[in-house]
């Protein structure tokens, strides 16, 4: 009796996890706004899913359609890496991010030498692919 109920409150317990996946679904179009140096910045994250895999694009103003790399999703939080092409420089950054609803927000890191992270929050676009 033990085993079954203990196999119950395990079962139940994965299922809540994937529900609250679920209900924080990242897929859609986000339109993202972060400050780096005094400046407001926009850019559009875009994720996709396709099968059992996700992938997704960052836009920024001046550069359109970077693939993220390493994109993960967990327990409602967003992991992956966009490259910044900047001044001939490509600048690797990596985002974490909270989802919940249509919202999400998180840092992103840059690795200059020294590590610099910038707040980064966003909304979910209506009808942006969801």
């Amino acid at each position: 009796m033990k085993a079954i109920l203990s196999m119950a409150v395990i079962l139940g317990a994965c299922g809540l996890a994937a529900a609250d996946d679920k209900a924080a679904d990242p897929v859609g179009k986000w339109l993202c706004s972060y400050e780096i140096g005094g400046q407001a910045r926009t850019s559009t994250l875009t994720i996709k899913k396709e099968g059992d895999a996700m992938t997704g694009t960052m836009d920024w103003a001046d550069q359109k359609g970077e693939k993220l790399k390493d994109l993960k999703f967990q327990d409602g939080k967003l992991t992956f890496s966009a490259v910044r092409k900047y001044q001939d420089n490509d600048i690797p950054i990596d985002y974490t991010l909270k989802v919940e609803g249509d919202e999400l927000k998180g840092k992103g890191a840059v690795d200059l030498g020294q590590l610099r992270e910038f707040e980064i929050e966003g909304k979910r676009e209506k009808g942006g692919g969801k």
